[in-house]
């Protein structure tokens, strides 16, 4: 390891179109700093490793400016990517950051000299702090990185606004002793998880949608997400299984319950449009279906995980499911009176109506459904 090295880890896939400028940017905005840019590339159908090999012959040989390449055999995943040139570097700083150009170089001057200033472990480039903010990206995709935001935010305990970041800097120490699981394609949430404790400062920056290439957000990205929330839950469920104090408990149960009021949240709102505009519903009754499909994940995912109520006899299920229904249905009501009210009376679009509306009472129908479905204390 070097002092005072920082160390840039740029993984890659198909970025024969950005990789060049990423990598002469990085040198240009830290030209008095002793940089090590190291590309992960996962056999780049378009040649990138091909083309960042041809790019160090042609440098000219530049004091404090050292770039290599790592070719892996095959597509790996992004996280994986980043632990290996994690391996294989030799700063103790590190800088992780895409390589299409939608995080903007000039930004990580002012991360290291936060992380410098502040004494803190991570510095993360945040689009969620005042300051910070999203070009390019449609409503669908703002969503999604939203709701992945509050699942990682509620349910595993994370306080950084943008804990899905894939732009921020750490100092090498606090990976000592860390097992990786590697999953998904955003490694600074487990990285957040799995070092409680340490000191986290964030600074914004405006996150601008690839010019060149295809994004790399598909189906089983999410599913990976999915994967890797699930192991980072049962991660922080053991470290925390001797919590005794109620407040605690109370908030973690809530955080849970919230989380999976998102999970609905999701599957309400994509099965709404998919009735409104698939069968040319009106929109009250595709919301209507919505409700339901919403309402019964919730009951398996509340009952199983946030209440850890592993009984699933008919008879105790569907008398739970019964209450269930009956207090969401509180809720329901809400939504629909408001869904209408916004839609016919205020003018607003329905998509944002409907993100508007089915969050409206979750609190309400924790608290009922702790006490009277699940029959718990309040307060515990």
């Amino acid at each position: 390891m070097k002092e005072n090295q920082v160390s840039v880890i740029i993984p890659t896939f198909n970025e024969s179109e950005n990789i060049c400028n990423v990598l002469k940017s990085i040198k240009d905005f830290l030209p008095k700093i002793d940089i090590e840019a190291i590309v992960v590339d996962d056999n780049s159908p378009d040649g990138t490793g091909k083309i960042v090999e041809d790019y160090i012959q042609s440098m000219k040989n530049i004091a404090g400016y050292s770039i290599s390449v790592i070719h892996r055999k095959a597509k790996e995943g992004l996280s994986s990517a980043i632990l290996d040139g994690l391996r294989n570097s030799n700063g103790d700083t590190i800088v992780v950051m895409d390589s299409d150009l939608s995080h903007p170089p000039q930004i990580i001057p002012k991360m290291l000299e936060t992380l410098k200033q502040t004494q803190c472990d991570i510095v993360v480039a945040s689009r969620y702090v005042t300051g910070g903010t999203i070009q390019g990206w449609p409503f669908k995709r703002k969503l999604m990185s939203k709701f992945a935001t509050l699942i990682a935010k509620k349910g595993l305990g994370v306080s950084a606004n943008d804990p899905m970041s894939g732009f921020f800097v750490f100092k090498r120490k606090i990976t000592e002793g860390l097992k990786f699981d590697a999953i998904g394609y955003k490694i600074l949430l487990e990285l957040l998880v799995k070092t409680k404790g340490v000191k986290v400062e964030e600074v914004p920056y405006t996150f601008t949608d690839r010019k060149f290439g295809t994004s790399k957000l598909d189906s089983s990205i999410i599913f990976d997400y999915c994967k890797s929330v699930w192991k980072l839950y049962k991660y922080g469920r053991l470290a925390r299984k001797e919590e005794k104090r109620t407040s605690v408990k109370f908030l973690s149960k809530a955080a849970r319950f919230f989380t999976v009021g998102a999970t609905g949240l999701g599957v309400n709102y994509l099965a709404s449009l998919l009735f409104s505009s698939s069968l040319d519903m009106w929109y009250i009754h595709s919301t209507i279906l919505g409700i339901i499909f919403s309402i019964s994940s919730n009951f398996i995912l509340n009952k199983y995980w946030t209440f850890e109520d592993r009984d699933f006899t008919p008879k105790r299920t569907v008398i739970q499911y019964g209450k269930f229904v009956g207090f969401s249905s509180i809720g329901a009501l809400i939504q629909l009176g408001m869904v209408y009210y916004l839609v016919d009376g205020l003018s607003l679009s329905y998509p944002i109506a409907l993100v508007l509306a089915v969050g409206t009472a979750a609190f309400s129908n924790f608290v009922l459904n702790k006490k009277w479905t699940f029959k718990e204390k309040v307060w515990s």
